[in-house]
């Protein structure tokens, strides 16, 4: 059993953040959404990996990522010049996969669900496809699935007006070597694009056995700012323990489940949990609130904050109101002048340098 991850596309949803990173990088909790699924799949006992990258953000996913070593796993990673659809990263994948089953996995995903259960039930019943679904509230939004009883595939149907359903698909797909054919007997979408949609949908209805079932537990896509932030809060609800490495001061409180990294100095702040501070971080006279994320160099004086993302290297001095639901690039520097506003919200690309006045 082999593995492809999809970490291309232009993440155009999380500009400016993406216009000088990979979406799939941005980290939740401390850690690039990327390495959540490989970890999964790993866990599930697939270590030969595939990754899927592209021109603009590939060797950024390569250098962050490496061969696989620190994950037990073989990393191979393939190029898709352009972004013409998922199926299409299945057919320049083929090479790699030969005729192996695979799990595709799309890289700016998280899901809770173990995919142990997934791939016995695929190879129990065998399988040509398994797609794993979830129940949403707003299932116009995404390609939805029509199923039978029994789990049985009928019918895919791509951010229906009128939904079949309630359960979208999560990006998490098991195939059998037959999906070759499929793709190979399909056309490119109206908007230019092999669809994997289309290649499940001609499986079905070539009557091959193709089933779908339900994850148990969450699934977020953190495409865009607000689910990156819900999936961080999420994540740190549920892995985040309280390990002190760094230096915490004693006219520091530290309430709740806090993780400071090493070599990270606290001086006469206020941290309530779950919060996750990186590796080298000088944080002072600081109030940090509840879901907040901060990585690895960054400086926080005078500064509060809540349910927030700082990325690496940034930089909040002395800003004298509450930022919240705010995600902050890296190396971005922001300050403010004497006169300040009741509430602050950002979206920060990398590098940037901001000063607040009235």
């Amino acid at each position: 059993m082999k593995a492809i991850i999809l970490s291309g596309g232009k993440g155009t949803r999380l500009r400016p953040l993406t216009y000088t990173g990979a979406k799939q990088l941005v980290p939740v909790a401390n850690k690039p959404i990327l390495w959540y699924g490989i970890e999964s799949i790993v866990s599930a006992g697939i270590t030969d990996i595939g990754i899927i990258i592209s021109p603009e953000t590939g060797e950024e996913v390569k250098a962050k990522t490496g061969n696989g070593d620190r994950f037990g796993a073989r990393i191979e990673y393939i190029l898709q010049e352009q972004p013409a659809g998922l199926a299409h990263a299945v057919r320049i994948a083929q090479p790699f996969l030969g005729d192996s089953p695979f799990v595709m996995y799309l890289g700016d995903n998280l899901v809770q669900s173990d995919l142990d259960l997934f791939l016995e039930h695929f190879h129990a019943n065998s399988l040509d496809a398994l797609t794993l679904l979830c129940p949403v509230a707003n299932p116009s939004a995404f390609g939805v699935a029509k199923v039978d009883d029994n789990g049985r595939l009928l019918q895919l149907v791509e951010k229906p007006k009128d939904p079949p359903s309630n359960l979208a698909l999560v990006g998490v797909y098991i195939f059998n070597n037959t999906i070759h054919k499929a793709i190979d007997a399909i056309q490119p979408s109206a908007r230019g694009e092999l669809e994997i949609t289309d290649a499940i949908q001609t499986l079905i209805d070539w009557q091959s056995p193709v089933e779908a079932r339900q994850i148990r537990g969450w699934w977020l896509d953190t495409g865009k700012k607000d689910d990156l932030l819900e999936a961080n809060r999420v994540i740190l609800d549920s892995c985040i323990d309280c390990q002190i490495h760094g230096e915490v001061d004693d006219q520091s409180r530290i309430i709740g489940r806090v993780h400071v990294g090493e070599g990270t100095k606290i001086v006469n702040c206020t941290i309530r949990g779950p919060v996750t501070i990186g590796d080298h971080c000088h944080l002072e006279n600081c109030f940090i609130g509840p879901y907040t994320s901060i990585a690895d160099r960054v400086t926080l004086i005078e500064a509060d904050l809540e349910h927030s993302v700082i990325l690496q290297g940034a930089k909040v001095d002395r800003v004298h109101h509450r930022i919240v639901d705010s995600l902050i690039g890296q190396r971005a520097y922001l300050t403010e002048a004497p006169r300040r506003p009741k509430a602050l919200r950002f979206m920060i690309g990398d590098d940037c340098q901001i000063e607040l006045s009235n």
